[in-house]
């Protein structure tokens, strides 16, 4: 399906009856690897899921949107349902969404469960290796951003970029490309506490993306926390242990199987 909000396509789906859970996809990903969630779920909740701007079949946002553009928009997406309750669940850079929606004050509704599955938000620690990686862009980068090597190489700075970019931040567009520089640059960990409803954290053992001591620390900081470690699964812990991942859910939202 498809609805249009703030000038943006969106591409979304809506299935089940009963209380509002919205799911929130990770980056570069999109609601398609949600689909045994959504069925599962909506067993007895009525799930939202949406392809976020500038992810999947959904238009990319106007400018080069922040974490907290983000928020603004999952909050005008969803208030046409008017729950007064309503649950969250986020892989990755949707978890990044989550926290800082509860870190906002005066909501019109209240956000009764957080389900975050490896999810972002913490800032790794800088090895020696990566900061001297690091101090290297920096340098190319200032030089080749002067006037003169960009009228000699105009592509030579965005290559540079790419070179020493994520896999993430050479498969996005320009635009998003922007977008991922701000995402990955706030460190959301002192938000984290902000949450203070009913929280599982779900998390790969394997996960390198989003490492598992990043679930240890947030279950730390969340006070009505627990942290579900799933053996032999990585990033998308999810879809790696299906079977094993669909009970924690069922047991903690009380689904009958």
């Amino acid at each position: 399906m498809y609805k249009t909000v703030n000038n943006i396509k969106i591409n979304y789906e809506q299935k089940g009856n009963g209380d509002l859970i919205v799911l929130l996809h990770g980056w570069g990903s999109n609601i398609k690897l949600f689909a045994n969630l959504i069925d599962l779920l909506s067993k007895k909740y009525t799930v939202v899921a949406m392809d976020m701007p500038g992810f999947g079949e959904s238009q990319e946002p106007p400018s080069a949107w922040c974490v907290d553009d983000y928020v603004d928009f999952v909050l005008d997406f969803i208030k046409d349902y008017g729950n007064k309750e309503i649950m969250f669940l986020g892989h990755s850079f949707g978890g990044r969404v989550i926290i800082k929606l509860n870190s906002r004050k005066n909501l019109p509704f209240k956000i009764s469960h957080v389900i975050l599955v490896d999810s972002a938000g913490i800032m790794p620690p800088k090895s020696n290796k990566k900061s001297f990686r690091t101090r290297k862009y920096k340098f190319f980068r200032k030089i080749l951003s002067t006037g003169i090597m960009q009228k000699i190489a105009p592509d030579a700075l965005e290559k540079l970029r790419v070179k020493y970019g994520s896999a993430d931040y050479a498969s996005a567009t320009p635009l998003m490309r922007q977008v991922l520089v701000k995402v990955v640059n706030e460190d959301l960990e002192p938000l984290i506490p902000n949450i203070k409803c009913p929280t599982l954290l779900v998390w790969g053992v394997n996960d390198t993306a989003t490492p598992l001591s990043d679930g240890e620390k947030m279950e730390k900081l969340i006070k009505d926390s627990g942290l579900v470690k799933l053996e032999n699964a990585g990033h998308y812990s999810f879809l790696e242990q299906q079977f094993t991942f669909n009970r924690v859910m069922c047991s903690f939202l009380k689904i009958e199987e």
